[in-house]
C-alpha cells in the first residue's frame, strides 16, 4: 500500500498541496481575514480532520472503505490498493485519535503544523500494545510516544509544508499589507507583492489580502491592478505556469509551484552586472535588481492561456 501511495505522489508535492489548501480552506481568509491556526474556533479545529480526509480522497481518488467492527458499525475512510484504511489528522504531532474499532487495521496518520511549516504522513497498524489507553468519553486511543518512530511506516516525515506567508511575516510588515477597510482589497494585494518579494506566495495569502471571491482579478493586468501597478516599479509577478517558471529559474529568482506566485524586481542588464543570471524579455536582457539598481519599468511576462484558472 505504501508503494502504491508513493507511486501516485513520488515527491509528496500533491499531498503537501492538499494540506496547504485544507488549512487555507479552514482559515477562509477571503471572508474572515484570518491567517493563523490559533484564530480558528474550537469547532473548526475539530473539523480539520474531516476536511483533510475528504480532500485527500478527492485528490487521489481513493475508494470508500468498508464497514468494520463487531457489528460493522465503523466505516473505514478509504480502500487503497485493496486495503481498508482509516485516515487520522492532527495539528499536534502524536495527537491522532484512533477509535477502538480500528484495532488490527491500518491508519494513515497525517500531521501538519503551519507554524513550523512541516508535515508528515505515515502508515500505522493499530495494535493494543502500541497504544495509550483512551481516557476520553468515546475511548479513542493514541500512539505511545516510544512507538511513533519505528512502528509508523513514514511515507514522508518532517517535509516542508508550503509556507503560510502572512503568518511568518514580521507583525509590522503584515500590518502594512492587511490594511483595514472593505474596499482596500486591491491595495492589500499590491502591498503583498510589493513588500514580499522573491518569496513564494500561495493562493491563500492572496485570497486573505483581497478578501474577495474574484481574488485573481486583483493580480491580472489592468488599470490599478497589481501586475500593471508594480511593473511601473520594476516588479514582475510570476505565476505557476511553465513559461513563468522558466523565467524565474533563468534569472535566479524563487520558482513558483502549484498555486503560488513570486514577485521580484528586475533591472536591464549592464556590463557592471557581470555574469549575473539573466533572461531575455521583450528583446532585452534582464537581471534581478540589486539595491543600487535604479527603478525602471519592467517588461511584461508572457501571457498564459487559462491563467485565470490558477
Amino acid at each position: 500500500m505504501a508503494e502504491h501511495v508513493r507511486s501516485l505522489d513520488p515527491n509528496g508535492q500533491r499531498f503537501a498541496a492538499v494540506l496547504r489548501d485544507t488549512i487555507d480552506q479552514l482559515l477562509n481568509g477571503e471572508a474572515t481575514g484570518r491567517f493563523a491556526w490559533k484564530q480558528l474556533f474550537k469547532t473548526e479545529k475539530t473539523h480539520a480532520g474531516t476536511l483533510v480526509e475528504i480532500n485527500l480522497q478527492r485528490e487521489f481518488k481513493f475508494a470508500d472503505g468498508a464497514d468494520v467492527g463487531e457489528n460493522d458499525e465503523h466505516p473505514m475512510d478509504y480502500r487503497i490498493h485493496g486495503v481498508n484504511v482509516d485516515c487520522k489528522f492532527s495539528q499536534d504531532f502524536g495527537g491522532w485519535m484512533i477509535p477502538p474499532e480500528a484495532m488490527g487495521y491500518l491508519c494513515l496518520l497525517v500531521w501538519a503544523d503551519d507554524y513550523k511549516s512541516r508535515w508528515s504522513a505515515g502508515i500505522f497498524r493499530v495494535r493494543e500494545e502500541w497504544l495509550n489507553k483512551g481516557s476520553n468519553r468515546d475511548k479513542k486511543l493514541t500512539v505511545k510516544a516510544e512507538y511513533r518512530k519505528d512502528k509508523i511506516f513514514w511515507l514522508w516525515h518532517e517535509e516542508i509544508l508550503p509556507e503560510n506567508v502572512l503568518l511568518h511575516l514580521p507583525e509590522s510588515t503584515r500590518e502594512q499589507i492587511l490594511i483595514e477597510g472593505s474596499r482596500q482589497g486591491q491595495r492589500r494585494v499590491i502591498e503583498l507583492f510589493r513588500r514580499v518579494q522573491n518569496r513564494r506566495i500561495g493562493r491563500g495569502a492572496v485570497r486573505t489580502a483581497a478578501q474577495q471571491l474574484d481574488y485573481m482579478a486583483r493580480l491580472r493586468e489592468g488599470k490599478g491592478r497589481a501586475r500593471t501597478v508594480l511593473r511601473e516599479e520594476g516588479i514582475v509577478i510570476a505565476g505557476p505556469y511553465s513559461k513563468h517558471q522558466s523565467i524565474a529559474r533563468q534569472i535566479g529568482a524563487e520558482v513558483p509551484q502549484r498555486g503560488e506566485f513570486v514577485s521580484f524586481r528586475v533591472a536591464e542588464a549592464r556590463p557592471d552586472h557581470g555574469d549575473r543570471p539573466r533572461v531575455e524579455l521583450e528583446g532585452r536582457f534582464w537581471v534581478l535588481a540589486g539595491p543600487n539598481d535604479p527603478r525602471v519599468t519592467a517588461p511584461r511576462l508572457p501571457k498564459v492561456t487559462g491563467e485565470e484558472d490558477f
